[in-house]
């Protein structure tokens, strides 16, 4: 399948005009490329693994539309409409250069582009591997989690995920029960596993999740019954908080957004075991004393929190 391509050359501050403006004669689904850097909420909100340092912010953007090309499309129609929207729209604001370019394109494989950027990695002594890449033969005796995270779900390159990794590796034994709340790909609890825990339950409410962990547990060689998944929220669902158990957990691990934690952190004190840890991160900087504030006020002590670049882990203990 062909497309046009219709990308008009603007401002930043005109992003957000231009593309409201466009939409009302019917272009929707805007393509934005700008350098503008992302806030510390974008960052929280966006919470993904690849992320690679942009260049300055040079206050260009390029808005990009496309349209199905079906052999019935009047592109110079379009183009025009489009020229006559912009040119309205500089008579009472900067728009930049607003020039339009039409070019064609054919289908763009938006499911697998972003494998480009995700390669094999170590945390620590872990090595990291896609399923799309070789183990190297020097790397062929070390710890390894083979991992097709899909698009939904992370890849085990964010801070956050390793500063869970690192702290689960602190704390967990054989007899480890582990429950992983927000668990998406299982990186954290199959990595557990591999590290030798007894069991893992995860919870997520993504039904997208469960074939991503099961996935994941075959090519990690994970037994079936050694992790269960479970789909629904644990922080309002009392059938999810049933299912999942009560002072059954050592460890409850949590890599979500600070302002879910702070709901969850009540909740799972009824999960964890008197003794149990609970690992959280997801934490931006500048939300640290918010969980920590939540965990205390739950009643837990907190043992350490933990950093890497603007994220946070804060790990905590159950003494009742």
């Amino acid at each position: 399948m062909k497309w046009k391509k219709f990308t008009v050359k603007t401002i930043t501050d005109a992003e957000d005009i231009i593309i409201s403006t466009l939409y009302d004669i019917g272009l929707e689904g805007a393509q934005i490329e700008d350098k503008i850097p992302l806030t510390p909420l974008e960052k929280e909100q966006m919470f993904v693994d690849i992320l690679p340092d942009g260049p300055e912010d040079d206050g260009i953007a390029y808005l990009s539309f496309f349209v199905e090309d079906d052999g019935n499309v009047n592109a110079e129609e379009i183009e025009a409409n489009i020229k006559r929207e912009l040119e309205d729209l500089r008579m009472f604001m900067e728009i930049g250069e607003g020039t339009v370019m039409v070019s064609e394109t054919e289908d763009i494989d938006w499911i697998n582009n972003w494998k480009q950027y995700f390669h094999q990695f170590y945390i620590d002594d872990l090595l990291v591997i896609p399923s799309w890449e070789e183990v190297k033969p020097e790397d062929q005796d070390k710890m390894i989690l083979h991992i097709d995270p899909g698009t939904a779900f992370g890849t085990g390159m964010h801070e956050t995920t390793q500063l869970c990794i690192r702290q689960l590796k602190k704390y967990i034994t054989p007899e480890t029960e582990l429950l992983d709340v927000g668990t998406g790909s299982g990186i954290l609890a199959i990595i557990s596993l591999m590290y030798g825990i007894k069991h893992a339950v995860g919870t997520d409410l993504d039904p997208c999740a469960v074939d991503a962990v099961r996935e994941n547990m075959e090519v990690n060689n994970i037994a079936p019954d050694s992790f269960e998944m479970m789909i629904g929220n644990i922080i309002t669902d009392k059938a999810v908080q049933d299912k999942v158990g009560y002072e059954k957990y050592d460890i409850v691990v949590a890599n979500i957004l600070a302002d879910v934690l702070v709901p969850l952190t009540p909740v799972i004190l009824n999960q964890l075991k008197p003794g149990g840890i609970y690992i959280t991160s997801g934490i931006i900087d500048d939300k640290e004393q918010t969980v920590v504030d939540a965990v205390k006020a739950a009643g837990l002590e907190v043992l350490e929190v933990t950093y890497q670049g603007e994220w946070v882990s804060v790990t905590s203990r159950k003494n009742f």
